[in-house]
């Protein structure tokens, strides 16, 4: 199948169609998604600052969860204060504004979220949000987003260490990580762009996987050190996602045979955190839901690191890289040269390298560099049969409260300023959509753009 980009290369873009595309890419990969509702900080007692380094979730920037945090989310988010039942409902509100290198700059109320989470039993407890997002003229898209239902076993034993079990029943393959630095969890990844690029655990690609899917793990925590899960995933029907409120255009296509995988180290070390995990999904796709199937084969590996200290100075490193390797159900002709076909096999790569530091759990600063590249292919690859995209992110962010000794310990707010910067698109530092001569081209820069957000939770 020929790439979006590729079929618009045919002829003159539609520069705010593309500027608008781009925008939308660009607001995924930045993406302000928190994950410190405020329910939790209710049910366990425990400010929002004490599962997340920057008291906010901090929306992207390292692994943002803390070894408390990812202990609360091990335990199927079922910790408490014993201190009665809570109403298990937040609510997160976001008003950004937009300026892109091109097009028209936009202020919005660009989100509006209803969180439902928390302890059901001691054993049973979930995360579920439903998010509205503005799409244009005042209008909103309501959809069922991260679903995330645990059951956990605790306080177990084996060989006279401790032991957790648990399943998670998720949409999302890698959500459910507890360390949370794979791109489900992160809420952003490499740019993947409109064409068949990225790999399937890349949920900024095209046909991504997250929240389209239904899938079941089961996972352990072993010594406190030792992490494995294992599951199955399937596609959601076309007719379901278009209910759940997603544009069936982005359908992942039909997934059979998948199996995924995740194993981590995690060294918790008080004052200071490291892990090193792998991390694996295989499947047999139909994009078109009929026809032959494309074999697919994702393996990767993950480097976090965090100083946590006293939590004044917090600094967080995190490297995830992952391969993609393809075997294509069929190939076709170029519809431009014949006698040209595209490739049976390909591989496609994403790379993301993430540096935060944030002080006193209020103000932060997260430089990132996200990258995908991937084997040549001239035709399923349009224009120029290079699909490498490269960008870099810069951000700074001020967390008001949400900490023991702010205001309130158990609502949040964050202020942040993002410049999203593409140095590579398509394979190319100008002219990436391939126009004629004599027609005004595109440069990578011409896709960046600067973002002002303020978010709200409680």
């Amino acid at each position: 199948m020929l790439s979006f980009l590729h079929r618009r290369a045919a002829r003159t873009p539609d520069k705010r169609h593309v500027w608008s595309s781009v925008a939308a890419l660009v607001l995924l990969a930045c993406a302000s998604t928190a994950h410190a509702i405020p329910v939790y900080a209710r049910q366990t007692g425990s400010a929002c600052a004490d599962c997340h380094a920057a008291a906010y979730g901090a929306a992207g920037a390292g692994p943002n969860l803390t070894p408390y945090g990812m202990r609360f989310k091990l335990n199927g988010y079922t910790d408490t204060d014993g201190n009665g039942t809570k109403i298990p409902l937040a609510a997160q509100l976001t008003e950004s504004h937009s300026a892109p290198a091109k097009g028209v700059s936009t202020t919005n109320l660009t989100e509006a979220d209803l969180y439902i989470a928390g302890r059901l039993t001691d054993q049973i407890g979930g995360y579920i949000k439903v998010e509205a997002d503005h799409v244009g003229h005042d209008t909103y898209n309501t959809k069922l987003s991260t679903v995330d239902l645990r059951f956990v076993a605790k306080e177990l034993k084996l060989g006279g260490k401790n032991l957790t079990l648990g399943v998670s029943v998720n949409n999302s393959p890698g959500f459910d990580d507890p360390i949370s630095i794979l791109p489900a969890a992160m809420s952003f990844g490499p740019p993947g762009g409109q064409g068949p690029t990225g790999t399937f655990l890349n949920l900024s690609s095209a046909n991504s996987p997250t929240n389209r899917v239904i899938g079941a793990t089961f996972y352990g925590l072993y010594d406190a050190n030792w992490y494995g899960e294992v599951g199955t995933y399937d596609s959601l029907p076309r007719s379901t996602q278009d209910h759940l409120g997603y544009n069936i255009s982005g359908d992942p296509g039909k997934i059979s045979d998948t199996g995924y995988f995740r194993f981590a180290y995690m060294k918790d070390l008080k004052r200071q955190f490291f892990s090193v995990g792998v991390v694996g999904l295989t499947t047999k796709r139909e994009l078109q839901r009929v026809g032959p199937a494309d074999d697919l084969t994702d393996l990767g590996y993950d480097l976090s690191y965090q100083f946590l200290g006293n939590r004044e100075n917090i600094v967080q490193v995190s490297y995830v890289n992952i391969l993609e390797k393809r075997k294509y159900g069929s190939t076709f002709e170029s519809p431009t040269v014949p006698g040209l076909f595209a490739s049976s096999r390909g591989a496609l790569h994403d790379e993301t390298l993430s540096v935060a530091y944030i002080f006193k759990q209020s103000y932060g600063v997260q430089v990132a560099h996200i990258e995908s590249n991937g084997t040549r292919d001239d035709v399923r690859f349009g224009p120029y049969g290079n699909p490498d995209t490269a960008a870099n992110l810069f951000s700074v962010f001020w967390t008001p409260f949400g900490k023991d000794d702010s205001f309130t310990s158990i609502a949040n707010m964050r202020i942040s300023a993002t410049w999203f910067r593409f140095t590579r698109f398509n394979g190319a530092t100008s002219n990436i959509f391939g126009v004629p001569l004599g027609v005004e081209s595109t440069k990578p820069g011409d896709l960046n753009a600067f973002t002002v957000s303020v978010s709200a939770a409680f």
